[in-house]
């Protein structure tokens, strides 16, 4: 059986089974993990979800992963999923387990349940064409597309991996969609109805595509793709932009810069003043007070 073909029946088996599971930040993970100590997995969701080690599994399930060759080695001759599975608004997607430390590890998170709420509050009124920037795991494009049936979907990402999981997705949720891989919207032609991204927005020491934006304080890679979206709109079309902000001294240097765009109206707005805190203790946050989700609406005039 074909790798994804086996994801598929994956995730099909985990669904029947009623599987739910929703994904904490790492620093929580790590807490949970902490409590439970040297405890091995006693069901799906401490497989799939907190990706803890295992020694016995259905035979089933253990059939599908080896097909999927997504069973890794742990520490005393034990086993582990290399892929975690999160339930978001209702649908399943694939991601990688904890801890994400690959350079290729396909993130999901706190975030991606923030990302969906906002671009359902923000949904423009016809949709034939969308795209999702840097799609990951798919959560934006797949959640958007169900709530315009019949457009068409475009998923573009570097990482060829975050693509193939986010196939899988699509196909469980049965979605038809285009991948692309390339950076930003590069490979991707013609014009949009609604774009959206959710970009990686940290300053990572370890330079790792899922996590790290760019430029001083991670907001590089924001700037950019909304530069680039706010030209690939069509006329009324939106972007709908999630992303973080780092404020010093009481400036979101973000917002200043999405202002600046020219050709869109910008609309603007802090969902969650204060995320990651843990990160401001490390280097290149010296003078930041607070990380801040925000969600920007650039609408083409």
């Amino acid at each position: 059986m074909p790798e994804k073909a086996a994801l598929l029946a994956l995730v099909r088996f985990l669904d029947r089974q009623g599987y739910d599971f929703v994904t904490p930040t790492p620093a929580t993970h790590k807490r949970l993990l902490r409590k439970r100590g040297s405890a091995r997995a006693g069901n799906l969701r401490d497989i799939f979800g907190w990706s803890l080690p295992f020694s016995k599994v259905d035979p089933d399930i253990r059939e599908l992963m080896e097909a999927a060759d997504i069973i890794d080695a742990a520490e005393g001759g034990r086993l582990r999923s290399a892929l975690r599975v999160s339930r978001v608004r209702g649908r399943l997607f694939l991601h990688s387990n904890f801890p994400t430390t690959e350079e290729d590890a396909v993130f999901l998170g706190p975030d991606s349940y923030r990302f969906a709420d906002f671009i359902l509050a923000n949904m423009p009124g016809s949709v034939s064409r969308l795209a999702d920037v840097g799609a990951g795991a798919g959560v934006g494009g797949l959640i958007a597309a169900g709530a315009a049936p019949g457009a068409e979907v475009v998923l573009t990402d570097l990482n060829p991996k975050a693509l193939a999981l986010a196939e899988v997705a699509a196909d469980h949720a049965g979605i038809a969609v285009k991948t692309l891989k390339g950076a930003g919207l590069s490979r991707a032609v013609g014009q949009f109805d609604l774009i959206l991204a959710n970009p990686p927005y940290m300053a990572d020491e370890a330079g790792r595509t899922y996590r790290d934006g760019g430029g001083a304080l991670g907001a590089q890679l924001s700037i950019d793709w909304a530069k680039e979206g706010a030209e690939r709109l069509r006329p009324g079309g939106r972007m709908l932009l999630y992303s973080g902000s780092a404020i010093v001294e009481g400036r979101d240097g973000l917002k200043a810069a999405l202002a600046k765009i020219k050709g869109v109206r910008l609309e603007y707005r802090e969902l969650d003043p204060d995320v990651f805190g843990e990160e401001i203790t490390k280097p290149g946050y010296d003078e930041v007070e607070r990380i801040a989700a925000i969600g920007a609406v650039l609408t083409r005039l």
